[in-house]
């Protein structure tokens, strides 16, 4: 068995490893082979010698990462031992102060993505599975470009079919049908406003929220506009809703290809843009993965589980 020994001189050795060892013990769980111990200002491994160069290299990685932007989180620890390098590729990750003096940051490589790609791309699509932060980080987006008169107004959108229901056949007036649909972009301003400011752009239509069928004829100029659950769109629907940009506008839509409602044997729009557009200029696609997950740590393994079937 061969041994290695590496000093954590002038490293903190609380924001390398966490406290009560909690990113340490993840950084054992990635390197199952070598045997880990650390020491005061020493780190000693052992295992087999190619394991322990591998270990070594991506060591320095955490180290550098660390010393350049004094921070080192679970997911960029894993990220960096699955390869990627560049997980801080984008060094501001702040997107905009919220509530409260709250920072709405984006916490994963492809959420960067989208905060770096916002600016020169005038449609982005962000496609990927639950709890990658996909709608949150859009609507972040939306209200920075709002709060620095990048855009008069943010217009929120979803297609109202997830629970298979008619918005006609629900009970009270528009807001209170599509208030069950729309809770998540709720969720996500009342993190970045403060109530009485939210309920100000709400009245006076600055921040508004509609169902997708009542995009038709509207032309979107000086707008931030956010097509959420776009896999729920059909071809027509999705080429509609494109269409509506107008001068001055930024779009995003998200959705996540493997939880689609619409009726078996409807191509979702979502899917078969993704086919259409991916090569005009000014279009971006992020796809967003379980590396990406900000919810509990177990929602990554529920999808990397899933994967895992839909690929046998």
């Amino acid at each position: 068995m061969n041994e290695k020994l590496i000093s954590l001189n002038n490293i903190d050795v609380v924001k390398l490893f966490g406290s009560n060892n909690s990113k340490f013990n993840r950084i054992k769980t990635l390197f199952p082979q070598l045997k880990l111990i650390s020491r005061g200002n020493q780190l000693k491994i052992q295992g087999n010698a190619e394991k322990l160069k591998d270990f070594e290299l991506k060591f320095k990685i955490f180290c550098s990462h660390l010393a350049k932007f004094n921070s080192l989180t679970v997911n960029q620890i894993e990220r960096i031992v699955e390869g990627e390098v560049d997980v801080m590729e984008f060094q501001n990750d702040v997107i905009l102060h919220g509530k409260s003096g709250k920072l709405i940051k984006a916490k994963s490589l492809n959420q960067r993505k989208m905060l770096n790609s916002i600016d020169e791309n005038d449609i982005l699509f962000a496609i990927g599975p639950a709890g990658t932060g996909k709608t949150y980080t859009s609507v972040a987006l939306a209200v920075k470009y709002l709060k620095e008169k990048k855009v008069k107004r943010i217009i929120l959108i979803r297609p109202a079919i997830e629970a298979g229901e008619n918005l006609g056949f629900l009970p009270g007036d528009l807001k209170e049908k599509l208030d069950p649909y729309m809770q998540p972009i709720y969720d996500a301003l009342f993190d970045m406003l403060p109530i009485d400011k939210l309920n100000e752009y709400l009245e006076d239509g600055t921040i508004q929220i509609s169902p997708l069928a009542f995009m038709r004829g509207r032309t979107l100029d000086k707008a931030f506009v956010i097509l959420d659950e776009g896999q729920n769109t059909t071809e027509h629907q999705m080429k509609m809703f494109l269409t509506r940009m107008g001068k001055s506008a930024k779009f995003i839509i998200t959705g996540d290809v493997t939880q689609i409602d619409l009726p078996k044997r409807t191509i979702s729009g979502l899917i078969s843009c993704s086919k259409i557009l991916n090569k005009i200029n000014g279009i971006k696609f992020i796809h967003l993965d379980e590396k990406d997950v900000v919810r509990h740590k177990i929602v990554k393994q529920i999808i990397k589980a899933y994967k895992k079937i839909n690929h046998e």
